[in-house]
């Protein structure tokens, strides 16, 4: 997808723009050139504003300071000037083109990996805290996008687990495992990172979340612990489930993963974990505690077995 290949080429550019201004000796890089940069954004809102993280990652890249003007999201909807822009995804950034924009982006530019108009660059989806405007809200809903058998994933399940475990997460939020997983060769296969082991254990956590909703955090916690494992039966049965329920099961875990692959894909999620809140808010395991009621997330109890925040994606 030209959407994926973006948000990666943008990342690479970004983190060298980053390693190119610390490696001066820590010196200051930038020069007094401004880079006019236009956000659209749902301002007074905690998702969905101006990204700072974003901004310096920009301002390195540049090697020059933004000169940011913000626009909120209901005055650019009757606004002229951006028309045909996607607004369902906030914050908006549109990188004005000066000669400075476009000799920098020269390259993700001609190869098509980033969207252009005469006056703008523009960079869709390229912060992981933001509001999809237009999504129908699922309150209390919590949505995880994991692979099976990526670390990131697994560290980020962790956590939720042992949260849980501690009391730290409201009992009124529904926690739903979403797996990320893309079409296969033959009807009712999949292609994942990790390949063919991967999805087929997709499929055995989806029949037990769909089926066996009290011991899927078992399961998760079991199979977690060496989650390269081929012993997926011995899982099952250290969690309390015959493992013949994934033989009587599987086309239904093949239909859930369907049906999480058309939601990844209506989210534009590609990265695990990837976390949606309330239908509407994407954000990470980083940021989550920020929201009223997972302040605990990253809280959990200190000691050797405490689960890390994930630091990276699959």
């Amino acid at each position: 997808m030209k959407l994926r290949i973006s948000a990666v080429i943008l990342a690479l550019v970004l983190v060298c723009g980053l390693a190119f201004a610390q490696n001066k000796n820590n010196a200051k890089t930038k020069t007094n050139a401004k880079v006019p940069v236009t956000v659209i954004a749902m301002t007074g809102t905690q998702f969905g504003g101006v990204d700072a993280g974003l901004n310096q990652g920009l301002e390195n890249f540049f090697e020059a300071s933004l000169d940011i003007n913000v626009v909120d999201r209901q005055d650019a909807l009757k606004d002229p000037k951006y028309q045909g822009f996607n607004l369902d995804y906030m914050p908006l950034y549109l990188v004005h083109r000066t000669k400075l924009v476009d000799e920098k982006f020269k390259e993700p530019i001609e190869k098509g990996y980033l969207r252009t108009t005469k006056d703008f660059v523009v960079l869709e989806k390229q912060t992981g805290n933001g509001v999809y405007a237009n999504k129908q809200a699922k309150p209390n809903q919590l949505e995880l996008f994991v692979m099976s058998q990526c670390p990131y994933g697994v560290m980020a399940e962790n956590k939720i687990i042992e949260a849980k475990k501690a009391g730290l997460i409201p009992e009124n939020v529904d926690i739903k495992v979403r797996f990320i997983v893309s079409p296969g060769r033959t009807a009712d296969t999949f292609a994942s990172l990790h390949g063919t082991a991967e999805w087929e254990e997709d499929v055995r956590q989806a029949i037990v979340q769909l089926k066996y909703p009290k011991k899927f955090w078992k399961y998760l916690e079991e199979f977690n612990k060496d989650y390269r494992t081929t012993r997926w039966d011995v899982v099952a049965e250290k969690a309390g489930l015959n493992p013949n329920i994934f033989r009587k099961y599987w086309k239904d875990g093949v239909k859930q993963l369907k049906e999480d692959m058309k939601v990844a894909q209506e989210y534009n999620v590609s990265g695990s974990p990837s976390l949606i809140w309330e239908g509407r808010v994407s954000t990470n395991m980083g940021s989550i505690s920020t929201i009223p009621g997972f302040e605990g997330l990253n809280q959990a109890p200190a000691g050797n077995a405490a689960a890390q925040v994930p630091q990276g994606q699959c």
